[in-house]
């Protein structure tokens, strides 16, 4: 990241992005991401993190899109068989018009209602 965007910020841009990364990737609250902070030794406060999330996660967005694998609107969720750690599980995965794997999903019994809500979350 430019220093730039970090000028005049009481805390060092590595913690600005941690604090903003984990809020951003994990399913934690601002006073979550301030407890885990305390805990470090550090005192900051929920609304000082919401700034940072709204003012760095744009950019963050923008210098990570190029990085993310490109996919069209069509795909197709596929289904198998296979041995895991010696154990038969069902594999989902959810597959483009280019055979690239978007997303995949184990379940130890075959499921219809599963399947269908997987089908449906890319």
């Amino acid at each position: 990241m430019n220093q730039n965007l970090f000028k005049w910020k009481h805390y060092e841009s590595e913690i600005i992005m941690l604090c903003t990364r984990w809020y951003l990737k994990y399913p934690l609250s601002y006073r979550n991401v301030v407890d885990m902070m305390a805990e470090r030794g550090l005192d900051i406060s929920h609304t000082t993190i919401m700034r940072w999330v709204h003012q760095y996660s744009p950019t963050i967005e923008e210098r990570t899109k190029r990085h993310l694998r490109a996919t069209n609107d069509s795909w197709r969720v596929d289904e198998t068989y296979v041995k895991v750690k010696g154990k038969w599980t069902y594999l989902y995965r959810a597959v483009d018009s280019n055979g690239d794997t978007i997303e995949f999903y184990f379940s130890k019994t075959r499921d219809k209602a599963s399947a269908k809500q997987f089908g449906s979350s890319p």
